[in-house]
């Protein structure tokens, strides 16, 4: 193999090229035409290598996390890797199952900087020295006539509404999407400024925003804030009735519903429904120049507010379905699960469990039916709710059965609560009978609710409607 004529010819027409996906294509084809390899260009595309150039008759990686495979290990470390049996490197990422040896070389910028990876793989014998070095020429080359061409080729919108779209989809908590889609909303469509505006039970409200929002957006979070809910609904409303708008990058007068935005500078807008009518709400996202937004900007942020809608909407039915896990259908209180992890919390001599049973309630049922006691137990629920100070717990953990969790100070103030709720029971027409313990150190959480509840049943040995502190 003469391999100072493969790279001339090789890079004979790389000072041609008019951009780097072109210098990088036209170096693969003349390359094959020298070797049986499968050759692939990866460059960095924001955060990962994507392929750009490549022969072959299987599949390759379109894009490569950082330091994935040995590709991402020689462009992280700046440094080729000569592989003469990939079984034997972990890294290896298996693009076709014949291939038995690999050589990358990063592709470099002037100062040395990499830029992306050169890499060759191969399913039969090859001379790995030679072509190693004929590979780090031509990369050498290569790497000099993108960074002269601009340097790897810019993320393109589409990527980037799919990069964000993976991030919404990954957020924790409704706070975290909005943010997202806020971000990912400024990021696609270049403009500086967005904003969610959410339908909600007590009228229209501004979604979350960014951690750092810009001049602009806070400006026309403020407007959109200080003018209430009335407008805010009239924003919502307009895009649903008439689908997505914007700005034609004329001077003139906005519609009345757009004059809060108007009022905070914004001279280029977008407004794209999100959700549905009654319960979804508007994506605005504005800049200071005046700007015309073309089709493709708006058809992404539909994209872009349709999956911020799909993944807001699974976040909630998420918190729906937790929150029906863990608390009574009956009551509304929460029951043994979430009351078994709280009480695994208890500080000793300072965290009180106040054991509760309802007395006589058997009989409800059998004189009145079970109807007449799930009423019971609901008015006796929330009389007991009230009774409780701010940062209290109610649960219940059986049929009759309720265990507070209080923090107290001593014994005697837990006596004082716990009195509290019997007197809120007798203003219902009903009375109960209450065990109270607080947790010695290093006894157990369920060693404590068994001396609640013994002290509960010696209330009730002693005629109930009563309260009796456990001893210690």
């Amino acid at each position: 193999m003469d391999h100072e004529r493969v790279i001339r010819d090789v890079t004979v027409r790389l000072p041609m090229a008019s951009t780097a996906l072109e210098a990088c294509q036209w170096t693969v084809a003349a390359l094959a035409r020298h070797t049986p390899a499968t050759i692939s260009i990866l460059l960095q595309v924001h955060d990962r290598l994507r392929c750009v150039a490549a022969t072959g008759a299987w599949q390759v990686f379109s894009t490569v996390p950082p330091k994935t495979g040995i590709v991402g290990r020689v462009y992280a470390s700046g440094e080729p890797a000569t592989v003469a049996d990939v079984t034997t490197d972990p890294d290896y990422l298996p693009v076709r199952p014949d291939v038995s040896t690999e050589l990358c070389v990063p592709l470099l910028d002037p100062a040395g900087r990499p830029i992306g990876v050169l890499d060759l793989q191969w399913s039969g014998p090859a001379e790995l020295g030679p072509w190693r070095g004929t590979a780090e020429r031509l990369a050498a080359r290569l790497g000099a006539r993108i960074t002269a061409l601009g340097g790897p080729p810019a993320e393109s919108r589409s990527e980037k509404l799919l990069r964000h779209a993976a991030a919404m989809t990954s957020a924790p908590t409704d706070w975290d999407l909005m943010a997202a889609a806020i971000t990912a909303a400024r990021d696609v469509s270049a403009l500086s400024a967005a904003v969610l505006v959410l339908a909600g039970r007590s009228g229209a409200r501004l979604g979350a925003p960014t951690s750092a929002p810009g001049e602009l957006e806070a400006r026309i979070r403020t407007e959109l804030a200080e003018a209430g809910a009335a407008p805010l609904g009239r924003l919502i409303a307009r895009a649903h009735r008439h689908g997505a708008a914007y700005t034609l990058g004329e001077a003139g007068h906005p519609t009345d519903d757009y004059l809060p935005l108007a009022r905070a500078g914004a001279r280029t807008l977008v407004a794209v429904p999100v959700g549905p009518p009654d319960g979804g709400g508007v994506l605005l996202v504005a800049d200071e120049r005046l700007l015309r937004p073309d089709p493709t900007t708006i058809n992404l942020m539909e994209l872009l507010a349709g999956q911020a809608w799909t993944c807001l909407d699974r976040l909630r039915t998420l918190a729906r379905l937790r929150e029906q896990a863990s608390s009574d259908p009956l009551t509304g209180l929460r029951h043994t699960g979430p009351f078994g992890q709280r009480i695994a919390t208890a500080t000793p001599g300072r965290t009180a469990l106040l054991a509760i049973d309802v007395d006589g309630f058997k009989d409800v049922n059998d004189t009145y039916g079970h109807q007449a006691g799930d009423r019971l137990l609901v008015g006796l629920a929330r009389a007991l709710e009230e009774a409780l100070r701010h940062g209290d717990e109610l649960y219940r953990i059986g049929g009759d059965e309720f265990v507070a969790v209080i923090e107290v100070n001593r014994p005697e103030e837990a006596v004082r609560i716990a009195e509290r709720l019997t007197e809120a029971a007798r203003r219902t027409g009903r009375t109960i009978s209450v065990g109270v313990a607080l947790p010695q150190a290093g006894e157990s959480p369920e060693l404590t609710l068994r001396r609640a509840d013994q002290a509960l049943y010696a209330v009730k040995r002693h005629g109930r409607d009563g309260v009796r502190l456990a001893a210690a």
